[in-house]
Order: C-alpha cells, then structure tokens, then sequence
C-alpha cells in the first residue's frame, strides 16, 4: 500500500453495487490514484448479527471497482489490518471511546453498542495502511459519516492533510436506498421495505420534528417494519431538535424479518 500513499480512499465491506461505483466514479478525475478497499470487518458485528453470511463477492467487486474508474482494489487479510489478533481486536473497539461530538443518544449507540467503536477502528487501520489524502463515503449511512468525519478532526496529526468527503445516498428506481444487504430481500418484501423510503418522504412535509416522528412511525408501522428508531436530528452533532430552523435529517433504522434497513433524509429548513 506505500506506493498508493496519497490515494483517493473508497473503504467497503464489498458486495459491491452501484452506489459504490457512485463513490469511485466521485473519486476519479482528483489526480489521485483511485483505491477502493474490501474488508468484511468483525469487529462491528455484534454476536447476533449477520457476519457469517454477510455477502463476500471479491471477483465481481474488482470488476465492479475496475469499471468505475478504480486504479486498484486493496481486499487485506485479517492479520494485516489486526496484527495483535482478532480477539486483542475486538478488545480494543469495544474499549474505543469516541469524539464526543459523535455520541448519538438513542441512535445506533443503543441498537448496536460497540459497532462504531468498530468502526471507527477499522477505518483508522485502513487509513494507516493507505495514507490517503481523501477518503469519501456514502450518505446512506448518515451517522457512520458523521462518526468518521469527527475521528478524523480529532487526530489531525495522525492523518494529516486527510480531506472527508460525503456523497449523496444512491436509490433504487423504485426508490430503495441501495445496500448490499438488500439481496436479502425476498420478492414479496420489496413493496415492505419501501416503508423506509415512504416515511423519510412523509415527514419531509412536517411543519414540526415530532410531527415528522409520528408520520414515519405510523407509516412503518403501515408496512409491518420493526422499527429500532425514527427520529428527526440535527444534521451535524445529531442531537435532538425543536424545529427545522437549522440543517436537520430524519433517520430510520427498521427490520424487515431479520433484514436491518437504514435510511435518512436532509429535512426542509423552515425559517
């Protein structure tokens, strides 16, 4: 990876799509050499989630990767991105305290306690190995960006001259965020899981964030999904809020039958 140092850094866990491409496509045309990276990291599952069967597709990842514009695919072995070990590993990212800018009351830290303490330990490891001097990453996962975006501004000397860069959610022509854990999906359940996307655009005509909670629950509920949360946040420290005044997004996690959904969307500012 040293002779990629200076790179445009697209981190995956592959089963690549096209809103993976979206983000290499993005990176491409920078000067940069375009790297994306494949890695499955365990340290972000819990025991009950979905490691063992989480898609791994390296062959049509790199030709994926390759088509959009990527100079190299970078898929690490184990050892490589944890030399202490899996078990020293998930120490550490259970132990990993984060930025207090990036805490999210009732959020993902409630649902998934310790996942972005995986995170973020996969992805300082990835930047290591990399040295990139931009790493971009999807919207879909809202608070992931925000999370990454505060690790990175509060090591500015581990990473330095590191640029963040989000990109707009990627959908479906039906409206569906893309998402590799979307081919879980049956075909019956298709119609179910645009509940998620249904909601998000039900609570963008609110006039008020408790209305706009009380519209998507009542629309996921609408669809049978099990909602973990549905709440309307500030875009950036992703507290809660008494209005739409300043930059705000609606975020959804739900399950569909096992099938955890993610989605969220910027919120009309209403002065």
């Amino acid at each position: 990876m040293a002779a990629l140092g200076g790179c445009a850094l697209v981190p995956t866990m592959g089963a690549l799509h096209d809103g993976h491409a979206s983000l290499i496509r993005r990176a491409t045309g920078r000067g940069l050499p375009v790297v994306a990276t494949v890695f499955v990291n365990p340290t972000q599952f819990a025991p009950h989630e979905d490691f063992a069967r989480y898609p791994r597709t390296l062959d049509s990842d790199v030709a994926l990767a390759e088509r959009a514009g990527a100079d190299a695919v970078y898929a690490p072995p184990h050892e490589d991105v944890y030399p202490r070990g899996l078990d020293a590993a998930r120490t550490e990212a259970a132990a990993l305290a984060l930025p207090e800018v990036a805490r999210m009351p009732g959020l993902e830290d409630a649902c998934r306690p310790g996942h972005f303490g995986g995170v973020c330990q996969v992805v300082a490891r990835l930047f290591d190995l990399a040295c990139p001097r931009l790493a971009i990453f999807g919207e879909k996962d809202w608070q992931q960006w925000r999370v990454l975006d505060a690790m990175v501004a509060c090591e500015p000397g581990r990473w330095p001259g590191l640029r963040m860069e989000s990109a707009p959610t990627v959908r479906e022509p039906d409206g569906l965020a893309m998402s590799s854990r979307n081919r879980y999906l049956r075909p019956g359940q298709r119609d179910r899981a645009l509940g998620l996307v249904r909601a998000l655009q039900v609570a963008a005509g609110a006039q008020h964030p408790h209305t706009a909670e009380r519209l998507m629950r009542e629309t996921l509920a609408d669809h049978a999904l099990e909602v973990d949360y549905a709440v309307v946040r500030a875009a950036g420290d992703l507290m809660p809020v008494s209005g739409f005044e300043r930059p705000t997004r609606a975020l959804i996690a739900a399950r569909l039958e096992g099938v955890r959904l993610i989605d969220n969307l910027a919120m009309p500012i209403c002065r």
